[in-house]
């Protein structure tokens, strides 16, 4: 709505015996009832988006009214504690609040009557979307012209405080609050401490798991193995580094946007961007795209083969993030996977041809990785008290098998490299391939290591990341590097 739309209303003398009107999206809680509910929907029964295609021609009410039945956890949503500050004076003081959302009036019932501060509320319906001008002409039929005083967050809110006595904005967006004063010059702006540049790239680096980008540099290995240490392959190599990269942080976001509420259930995954609000979702939804779109153009300038790999790359991990990460095994033979196409992403990149002998070490190796992961998991929720997690299909009972599976894995990665090195296919790579066989005993040390660790709790919950930050990890990596260098 542009300026010249929003008729002001006269505005009152300052009146604390008129009801504060809070809005709920934005406002009253620093997330989007809308977002949550459409991921919730998919993420619970992803077959459910042809029952919601089906009701897309309703409109945007038909829409609210069909997610209005998803299953949230209103106690875990992120609220504004300043918000909920003024709430309680304004009932200390005697006056009445109430909640106006343009969300399914099934959601804000629930968020109402869970808070238990309101005096009532008013919310979209299936025949009706309460937002901007409707919402301002519903709550004027309530109190009257200038009857309210309006608790709001960003520019569906102006036709509402254009119409109330007061207006208060939440973090509104800099070209919301120059609109808002134009309109209201005496409004009132809360939670605006804000964050720097700086900070907000920080969060957004967190968001995009930038720190996992080392494990990108698989896409390395097969040019290292093949002794391809030339300028095209290395440049090559380089690209599908940053195409794998920016197609997993738009993964990365839609796994954290379907797992919202099992995150701010979680001890520690709590405190995400999106989790716990700092990051709008619809940001957040918004970057999936863009990020998607750079990762094709990149791998485009690669070639197009290396293109049908990221795509399928991304496929692959937006099913487990739907499906499969809740299906016993197969998520840790899915992720095992997600990583070994990494390695076959790196030799279609470079035009090198990647054996079976590598591909099977692969598969072994992250396939123990995975268990690992998954047995750190469950080893937190044991210690924590916690019962087995509902958004994954494992007991806290399975914790002995899983280790026995992951140490399994690992040390078969290790067979698989001895059978390598006893096959005729390793003299026509290496001149002094008996080097190889010190490799070996390295893994072994290492795989059995990570194991005792993740049972004494001292593994990080990622052991790509572990292994990464972890000195012996490094050393034992650097080890098997110059093996391989000295065995050329």
């Amino acid at each position: 709505m542009r300026r010249s739309e929003v008729a002001r209303a006269p505005r009152r003398a300052a009146d604390s015996s008129l009801p504060l009107v809070v809005d709920l999206d934005g406002t009253l809680i620093r997330s989007d009832l809308l977002v949550e509910s459409f991921f919730s929907e998919i993420g619970g029964a992803p077959r459910s988006v042809l029952a919601l295609a089906r009701v897309v021609p309703g409109g945007k009410a038909a829409i609210k009214h069909h997610l209005g039945g998803a299953d949230l956890d209103v106690g875990r949503l992120p609220y504004e504690v300043e918000v909920l500050g003024r709430i309680a004076e304004a009932k200390s003081s005697g006056r009445r609040v109430y909640l106006a959302s343009s969300s399914n009036a099934a959601l804000v019932e629930r968020v109402a009557r869970h808070l238990g501060l309101f005096d009532g509320w008013f919310a979209s319906d299936i025949h009706r979307n309460l937002s901007g001008a409707a919402k301002a002409e519903r709550l004027v039929a309530a109190f009257g012209e200038g009857g309210f005083d309006y608790l709001g967050h960003d520019g569906d809110d102006l036709p509402v405080w254009a119409r109330a006595s007061r207006a208060v904005a939440v973090r509104p967006a800099p070209a919301t609050r120059r609109r808002l004063l134009a309109l209201a010059p005496d409004a009132t702006f809360l939670s605006e401490s804000g964050t720097g540049w700086a900070q907000r790239a920080r969060i957004w680096a967190r968001l995009l798991r930038v720190h996992q980008y080392a494990k990108n540099t698989l896409v390395f290995v097969p040019a290292f193995m093949a002794h391809r240490f030339d300028g095209p392959a290395f440049l090559a190599a380089l690209l599908a580094f940053v195409a794998f990269s920016l197609c997993a942080s738009s993964v990365y976001l839609v796994n954290d946007l379907i797992d919202l509420e099992a995150d701010r259930a979680h001890p520690t995954k709590r405190h995400r961007a999106l989790a716990d609000g700092r990051v709008p979702l619809r940001a957040a939804m918004g970057a999936v795209p863009l990020l998607l779109a750079a990762a094709l153009g990149v791998s485009l300038a690669v070639s197009t083969a290396f293109a049908g790999v990221i795509l399928g790359y991304f496929a692959l991990t937006l099913a487990y993030s739907l499906v499969l990460k809740r299906k016993m095994l197969i998520d840790v033979v899915t992720l095992a996977g997600l990583y070994t196409v990494r390695v076959v992403g790196g030799a279609v990149a470079v035009g090198a041809v990647v054996s079976d002998w590598l591909l099977a070490f692969a598969l072994f190796m992250f396939m123990s990785l995975a268990l690992i992961k998954r047995y750190t998991e469950l080893t937190a929720r044991l210690d924590r008290g916690l019962p087995s997690p509902a958004n994954r299909d494992y007991e806290l009972s399975d914790l002995p098998i899983v280790a026995a599976l992951a140490a399994a894995s690992g040390y078969n990665a290790v067979v698989v490299l001895a059978l390598y090195l006893s096959s005729d296919a390793v003299t026509q790579l290496y001149s002094r391939p008996k080097l190889l066989w010190c490799v070996g005993p390295v893994i072994l040390y290492w795989i059995s290591r990570a194991l005792l660790l993740a049972h004494r709790r001292m593994m990080h919950d990622d052991p790509i990341v572990f292994a990464l930050r972890d000195r012996v990890s490094l050393i034992a990596a650097a080890t098997v590097g110059a093996l391989v260098l000295a065995a050329i």
